[in-house]
């Protein structure tokens, strides 16, 4: 069985949420192709020939694809659909963007944040923001998925030979227009990306304070800052930071979650991390029940104290 493979790309280089997806599409099926639909995305096409196990690229140049708007792309997707038995997207904005509407214009139904691959027909995936996890058998000639990537081990990004096909590139569908982009520029590694992560909540009474505190805490240890919501919306940290069911998923090798209680909404974005330390005044915090090293202590005690003995 053939399976796609829409790659997640900035033109220039393939995005690392791209190889999880890989690696589950393989579990799927034998022969795994990747798609990469952009303008001037040969380097990210060329990237993707090398990752282990891909046996074909797609490239499809054009200033259509420029963007990457979910119309247009999901059109290239159904352009090339045919004869694939699975077509997998990254769970992240892009794949969430994009494959809901690959899934209605072949009229199947989506199976979404996939974590486990269990035959070609069925899958795991969690419900109830991650305390229940639902079996889904798909009858569907062609079954769209989106792939949770932290659940699945990245592909090898080098070893493969795959060739790289050039196909005819869909026009502009005219029903949507880029209007612009204001993108936060992160001086530290990407959250889904990470390998230690450094968290904090709104207890921290203030911007300046949550900086001042975990700051020096993710400079020693090369990590990057995240945030619960609620620091988030009181303004602490910015959207990029935000943890959880409502901001990003992760699995870091490390995660020092600072002051968080863990609520159910934060644990479903973090709780595949490898290791969770917790640092928390209150001993019934339920991050504590999902922590491997748990700290009760005052938050602004423990962790300059940590960073003195870094």
């Amino acid at each position: 069985m053939s399976v796609l493979v829409v790659a997640e790309h900035d033109h220039g280089t393939l995005k690392g949420a791209t190889l999880n997806t890989v690696s589950a599409a393989a579990q799927s099926g034998s022969d795994v192709h990747v798609l990469v639909a952009g303008q001037n995305a040969e380097r990210a096409a060329q990237a993707a020939a090398q990752i282990g196990g891909v046996t074909k690229v797609l490239h499809a140049d054009a200033e259509s694809l420029k963007e990457q708007l979910g119309e247009n792309v999901a059109a290239q997707v159904l352009q090339i659909a045919k004869g694939y038995s699975h077509i997998l997207f990254p769970a992240t904005a892009h794949g969430k963007n994009v494959a809901p509407r690959v899934a209605a214009l072949l009229d199947v139904a989506q199976v979404s944040d996939v974590s486990k691959v269990i035959d070609p027909d069925t899958f795991e995936r969690p419900i109830y923001a991650g305390n229940a996890i639902a079996t889904v058998k798909s009858a569907d000639a062609v079954k769209v998925m989106t792939v949770r990537t932290t659940a699945f081990d990245a592909a090898a990004q080098s070893g493969g030979s795959a060739g790289i096909e050039n196909v005819n590139a869909v026009a502009d569908g005219g029903l949507s227009a880029f209007v612009g982009a204001e993108n936060v520029k992160l001086d530290r590694p990407e959250l889904t990306a990470a390998k230690v992560l450094v968290s904090g909540r709104r207890a921290m009474g203030s911007a300046e304070k949550f900086n001042e505190v975990l700051t020096p805490l993710a400079d020693k240890l090369g990590a990057a800052l995240g945030a619960s919501r609620a620091a988030v919306d009181a303004g602490y940290a910015p959207n990029a930071w935000q943890v959880g069911q409502t901001g990003k998923i992760v699995a870091p090798q490390l995660y020092i979650a600072c002051g968080i209680s863990g609520a159910i909404q934060h644990l479903a974005g973090m709780k595949d991390s490898k290791v969770i330390v917790a640092i928390n005044k209150d001993a019934e915090a339920p991050i504590f029940s999902v922590a491997d090293y748990g700290l009760e202590a005052d938050l602004f005690k423990a962790v300059p104290e940590l960073v003195s003995m870094l």
